[in-house]
Formats: structure tokens, sequence, C-alpha cells
């Protein structure tokens, strides 16, 4: 099927109400493998992007400090060396996301989309930014040939929807993220905070529901959502297109709407696993990262097979599993 061809009402498809890169219905094996290979390769990419600008390397076993370019629009992170300063951040960090979720609410309750959609295109665009100056050749204006592709890019992600173009950057976006949060969080940081995000992850879903609230909410009146989104249609809308096709009525399928169902993986689920392999990168090497990284898909692999249907699942504490894993054995072996 010519999925570009059908004329879905955008992003306003009847999603069942999923959770954050949880599962509500065990989908098919070709939904579930394509969102595993959105999911690693969105790994690698930001293994890649993390490296690119760390300021520190393991060689032989020894961590050693390297030259490498600086994150762009003023986005310096600071040297830190003692575990009291990254315990300092990582309390920032914590108060900075809660007061995210806090002004998140506050601009849903009172129906403020078109700041939200402006606050969207920023972090967009700064994120693809990164991104790309880490995997584009430099040159002396690098950054502004990043800016003229990044900007309309995000324009486009964010008030022309695109299943294609929306699936396409979030491979960039979250390892652009992950770069300004790797060099502030050592191993016990990011292990704390697994585990905090992981106890939320499952209240948000299992008591509060929140995290369904909110990807509805993303879905059908924003039409923006932060993860990998793959819609699926029916046997029976399948058929109703291959013949209408096959009774030259393109005319009548171009304007027809369908209510579909969508496979989610959040944001979150994503960029978390990011971060905690590159931590690994910077402090025991790549073997110990792509443990880590092996962990954590190991771990998105389990739900998304042994989910039940209508059921729904936080993904991060089986995500955070796998990489607690992965860490232990980096520990043991090297």
């Amino acid at each position: 099927m010519h999925r570009e061809k059908v004329a879905l009402p955008q992003f306003e498809e009847r999603a069942r109400e999923k959770s954050r890169g949880s599962l509500a219905m065990k989908h098919n094996l070709k939904i579930t493998a394509i969102l595993l290979a959105m999911f690693l390769i969105t790994q690698f990419i930001g293994l890649y992007v993390v490296n690119h600008y760390a300021n520190s390397k393991v060689v032989n076993g020894e961590v050693v400090e390297v030259q490498a370019p600086g994150l762009p629009f003023g986005l310096e992170t600071p040297e830190l060396k003692q575990q009291s300063e990254f315990n300092q951040i990582f309390i920032s960090i914590i108060v900075a996301f809660v007061i995210a979720i806090v002004l998140l609410f506050v601009l849903i309750k009172f129906k403020v989309e078109f700041i939200m959609k402006l606050w969207f295109f920023v972090v967009v665009t700064i994120a693809l930014s990164i991104a790309l100056l880490a995997i584009l050749p430099s040159f002396k204006y690098i950054l502004l040939v990043v800016l003229i592709i990044a900007i309309p890019v995000a324009f486009l992600k964010i008030y022309k929807t695109s299943f294609l173009i929306h699936n396409l950057t979030e491979l960039l976006i979250y390892p652009g993220i992950a770069a300004v949060f790797v060099p502030i969080l050592n191993i016990y940081t990011i292990v704390v905070l697994l585990i905090l995000i992981s106890v939320y992850d499952m209240w948000a879903v299992w008591h509060s529901g929140i995290m369904q609230k909110m990807a509805k909410y993303q879905i059908n009146k924003l039409k923006v959502f932060g993860g990998f989104f793959v819609p699926t249609l029916s046997k029976k809308q399948k058929a109703m297109i291959k013949k209408m096709k096959a009774t030259n009525k393109k005319d009548e399928l171009g304007k027809k709407k369908f209510k579909v169902n969508v496979a989610i993986l959040g944001g979150g689920d994503v960029i978390f696993p990011i971060i905690a392999a590159g931590v690994m990168l910077k402090t025991l090497g790549i073997y110990a990262t792509l443990l880590v990284t092996l962990g954590a898909f190991l771990g998105l692999t389990g739900l998304f097979f042994f989910a039940q249907k209508k059921k729904f699942y936080p993904a991060m504490p089986f995500i955070s599993a796998g990489i607690f894993v992965g860490v232990i054995l980096s520990y043991l072996i090297f």
C-alpha cells in the first residue's frame, strides 16, 4: 500500500491511549521490528554524536582528556571532576525536569497550543543542529548551513505534520539532546536518574494514567508527538484501499480519512539509553557502551514481545533493567 496517497487526518488517528513507550496491545512482528530498528539506529547515531563532542575518552583502560568541538548556541557544559559537582548538577537536572513537567501541564490546562508548538520548534531546531554538526563535514560556514537545514525541517515537523519527516527527524533529535547531558552526568548520577525515571514512569502509567492522557493530547490536539509513531491499517481498510485503486477511484481515496491504530515509542524511552551509553563510553569505553546498548535493546524487545493485549506498560523499568545488567557486566568484565 502506498500510504503517502492516503489522506490521513494529521495525527488525529484514534490512538489507543498508549503511554510513552508502552504497549496497549501486542503489535504484529512487522511493526515491532520497525520500532526496534528505529530504536537501535537512534542509539548508534547517538553514540556517534556523543563521542564527537566528548572531551574525554577511554584509551587502553585509562580516561584521557582530548580536544573536542564545543556545543553550539552557548550550550557549553562545565568540566566536572568531583562527585560533589556531579551531585549539584544532578539536583539541578531533577529540578528542571519537574519544572518542565509542571509547565507542560499548565500549558495543557490552558490549551496554549501555539506556545507548546513554539517550544517544540526551538528544541527540535537546536537538537537537529547539534546532531548535524557532528555528522556533516566541518568547514567555515557549517553552522549556517546546518541552520538552513534544521529550521525548515523543524518547521515541517511541527507545523506540517508528516509521518516520514516526523520519524526521520526523531533519529537525530535524541542524539542531539543526549550530547548536552552526557558531559554533566557520571555513572552514579545516571543510575539514580534511571531509577527515578522508571519509578515515575510506573506511577504515571499504572497509577495516575498521566502518560496515556499526555500522549492522547499530543496526538489528537497538539498534533506533535515526542517519539516514534507508526500508523497501522486494518485488513478491512487495506482491502478498501485496494478496491478503490482497482476501480480508478484515486480522487476519492485522496479525500478519504481513516481512523487507524498507532504504535508508538516515546522519546524518553529512546534518549535515556543514549545518555546511559554515553556515560559508559566516557567511563569504561566502547565495549562497555555496547553492552549497555544491548541491555536496553533486549529490555525493550522483551517488553514488546511479552506485553499482553489491551494492557498498558511503562517501558523505562524494562529498559533500565537491561541497562543495569549491562553496567554490572561491564564492571565485572572490564
